[in-house]
């Protein structure tokens, strides 16, 4: 055996033999969240317009994915799939519904008192555990609130309707509204920039916790529109990538330089997340913290934001509100020296349901045995054992007309226009042979496309708060 293959096979028994977590302080736990990041607006997954430097360096420390998939094709039902470990077929959450009128909104549709989250199960096992960023899951006094989620903190935007300014004119923190002088709450500016307020809250409870393990859930708003950034970032991108202003016609305040604002975002993010990291080394606490980073789902459309230009989707079709490749694929990197070997990158088919089980084994912590997701653990440490899906499911009944979709292997089926018309058509792709999802191979497959069809309906379980068919009820 040649001395570099033997080396190489003698670490990674070392890395595989080495223990999760030990009884008295499991590993430290950093999840952090984009909004809207397409899966390949990231250096480490081939951008070449956006710089990403300390989230490329992650990858480079350690595994990246290439067949993750977000819980749904928009905000509030992906985060609800990712902290309770059920696919949009059984989830309490399944759409981006609201409470109240225009200009009264009383915040997103509220988990239920008895859901259980990975908060729950890590602060039994001993852990501090925070949500700073953007929640979207009940508003304050409900009973999705993040205090009644497991969270000992929560810090940030409740509704996401909030997080679509930079320049907020309150943050709330536990349950108190924290008003934030020189921010009106309209203008494209301010005083207080709200992702620099929320790094510093994350950081601040790193350093209040080095002592015993902590979970924190860093689920940043960017880069979801609005295009708003400092202009020390914007300044970074000049007129390099601009040629045309955003006349903000679709609602959204205008923006001389949008590709600039959006690529500043995402690189102001990564600044932010390089912080994270430092500030980890800095305490000691690198070597038994791991760091997750991934994105709700797929790039968006609107806001003076510009997909095709950063060719944010990659390869696949579609964009954020569609159950395509593009709307639901998206980026997962994780690092845990001494864990997770550098530089790999791994084509496990995996979802954000399978986040909740990984992270309970990972902390030594109890699973529970009636959900969706599959623990991740086995391949993250390159131990065998790795678990698969018989298939992964997505629904949806307010996006484009109601829509499904399933994977199974390599095969893929979708249905839209649900709310008209329950028995629309299925197509059916090979996601092998065409990941850009142009050749709908239904008509050449039955057999394939009924076997799709049927665990369409299997998966689906009616919903009278969320229901996905025209007159469906519970």
């Amino acid at each position: 055996m040649p001395r570099n293959v033997l080396l190489s096979a003698v670490i990674l028994a070392a890395l595989v033999s080495a223990p999760l977590h030990a009884a008295d302080h499991p590993p430290n736990i950093v999840f952090i969240l984009a909004d809207d990041l397409g899966y390949a607006e990231l250096g480490c997954y081939g951008q070449t317009l956006i710089k990403t430097p300390n989230i490329d360096s992650l990858a480079r420390e350690g595994m990246r994915f290439t067949q993750y998939y977000s819980g749904h094709p928009v905000c509030a039902p992906s985060r609800c799939a990712l902290l309770t470990g059920f696919h949009s077929g059984h989830g309490a959450v399944r759409d981006n519904k609201e409470i109240g009128e225009w200009k009264s909104w009383q915040g997103q549709w509220p988990l239920p008192a008895d859901t259980r989250t990975v908060a729950h199960i890590l602060k039994e096992r001993g852990y501090a555990t925070a949500c700073v960023g953007k929640w979207g899951l009940g508003a304050v006094g409900s009973s999705g609130e993040p205090a009644k989620m497991g969270f000992d903190l929560f810090f940030g935007v409740n509704c996401q309707r909030q997080a679509h300014n930079y320049y907020p004119t309150y943050l709330t923190r536990n349950g108190d509204t924290i008003l934030l002088d020189g921010n009106d709450g309209e203008s494209p500016t301010g005083k207080h920039y709200a992702p620099d307020l929320m790094i510093d809250e994350a950081l601040g409870f790193i350093q209040q916790n080095k002592e015993k393990p902590f979970f924190l859930y860093f689920a940043t708003p960017v880069p979801h529109v609005a295009l708003q950034v400092p202009d020390d970032s914007l300044a970074e991108y000049g007129d390099a990538l601009d040629s045309k202003a955003y006349d903000g016609k679709d609602g959204y305040q205008p923006h001389p330089k949008p590709h600039a604002a959006y690529a500043a975002m995402i690189t102001r993010m990564d600044r932010d997340i390089g912080r994270m990291l430092k500030t980890l080394s800095d305490l000691g606490l690198e070597k038994n913290t791991i760091v997750f980073f991934a994105s709700d789902n797929g790039p968006t459309f609107n806001g003076g934001t510009d997909s095709k230009f950063f060719k944010s989707a990659g390869v696949f079709r579609g964009l954020k509100q569609q159950v395509y490749e593009g709307g639901i694929r998206v980026p997962l990197v994780a690092r845990w020296p001494g864990h997770i070997a550098a530089g790999q990158t791994s084509e496990q088919i995996a979802a954000a349901w399978d986040i909740l089980p990984t992270l309970a084994e990972i902390a030594g912590a109890a699973q529970p045995a009636n959900i969706d997701g599959l623990s991740l653990a086995p391949t993250l440490f390159g131990q065998p054992g790795q678990k698969q899906h018989a298939y992964f499911y997505w629904e949806s009944g307010s996006l484009e007309g109601g829509e499904q979709a399933v994977r199974m292997g390599d095969w893929k089926g979708e249905r839209f226009g649900l709310r008209k018309n329950a028995d629309a058509p299925i197509q059916v792709y090979n996601l092998k042979d065409d990941p850009s999802e142009v050749r709908d191979l239904a008509a050449k497959n039955p057999e394939m496309a009924a076997k799709l069809l049927d665990l369409m309906k299997s998966a689906h379980t009616p919903s009278r708060d969320f229901p996905l068919f025209a007159g469906e009820k519970r």
